[in-house]
């Protein structure tokens, strides 16, 4: 495959949204409702970027089961110096007001306010590889934090999500390459994202989410912690995150969608994984690349289909990191 022909672009992402949680009490809440620990985040200013892992934090939102809500790129953003926390979560926009809803509900008396922020803020991507002759600087007054880098054939992408308060009704446009190209590198990343289509549908761990940083398991107490940790100690996950892909054809492109679901052609009574993520390759057109969770036996039976029991057949590709032990 040859290398992505785009080494820097920008776009409007209208599957993104964008939920700000701001008071006194702001770190207090999130720390008793997320999987990962935010108060030790560091602050930034408006119109930098927050970098790195003491500024940025993967984040899960799981149900009283254990099951993930949400997940969200998370930073810590207070308008002045002086301003009290603001902590702002980017998620799927097709998640974003029931997440913010759920985490209100929690609110109770304490001094902070969730507010789903995603028509009131547009949300964009922008990347960059080494050779890149620009730099991103995002716009004065925008939130913006990075996103871990991801390596394609030797090339490493730097990735940025920008948000910032829409100025008038209109959208910004769309640059449909740069958007396939983000969309590419999102998957090929093996980073999961939850949507609608995925909510509940996961233990933490059945997605790596505790192999790219998204679970702190010396915090405290958040719904299903128990659950996440007895997954974790007692070894009870069987399934996970792969990357695989499939050739790109219309039925592959119908079927390529999270949510769908997994199966064995010896074994149709029950499916054995579901998509998580899918994208059209950036540079091979006729390729589907994939994030799916599935049981980690299923490898090793024979080949996993998509969609049906005879759909189409999946190749499995090689993850970017090395999963933690469990």
């Amino acid at each position: 495959m040859p290398p992505f022909s785009l080494n820097h672009g920008f776009t409007s992402l209208t599957h993104w949204g964008l939920i700000l949680v701001e008071g006194p009490d702001a770190a207090a809440l999130l720390q008793s409702q997320l999987s990962n620990s935010v108060v030790s985040l560091k602050r930034t200013m408006l119109g930098h970027i927050a970098r790195g892992s003491d500024s940025v934090r993967l984040v899960g939102y799981c149900s009283p089961k254990g099951r993930l809500l949400s997940s969200a790129w998370l930073g810590l953003f207070p308008e002045t110096v002086d301003s009290d926390d603001r902590f702002a979560l980017f998620v799927s926009k097709d998640i974003a007001a029931s997440t913010a809803k759920r985490l209100s509900m929690y609110v109770l008396r304490s001094k902070v306010k969730v507010v789903d922020a995603s028509d009131d803020w547009e949300v964009f991507g922008a990347y960059q590889n080494e050779d890149a002759s620009q730099s991103t600087n995002p716009p004065k007054n925008s939130i913006a934090l990075g996103m871990p880098d991801v390596l394609v054939q030797d090339q490493s992408f730097q990735r940025i999500l920008i948000a910032q308060k829409k100025l008038g009704a209109t959208a910004s446009s769309v640059d449909q390459a740069s958007l396939d190209q983000w969309n590419s590198l999102e998957v090929l990343s093996a980073i999961p994202r939850i949507v609608l289509a995925t909510q509940e549908q996961f233990v933490p761990q059945m997605i790596n989410f505790e192999s790219v940083a998204g679970v702190d398991f010396k915090k405290g107490c958040y719904p299903g912690q128990e659950i996440v940790a007895r997954s974790q100690y007692r070894g009870a996950v069987k399934r996970r995150l792969q990357l695989m892909h499939i050739d790109n054809n219309v039925s592959a492109l119908a079927l390529s969608k999270p949510g769908v679901e997994l199966f064995q052609a010896s074994d149709d009574s029950q499916p054995c994984g579901m998509v998580v993520l899918a994208a059209t390759n950036a540079v091979d057109s006729d390729r589907i690349d994939l994030q799916v969770e599935c049981k980690l036996d299923a490898f090793e039976i024979g080949a996993i289909h998509l969609g049906a029991r005879d759909g189409p057949v999946l190749t499995l590709d090689s993850l970017p990191y090395p999963l933690l032990e469990i």
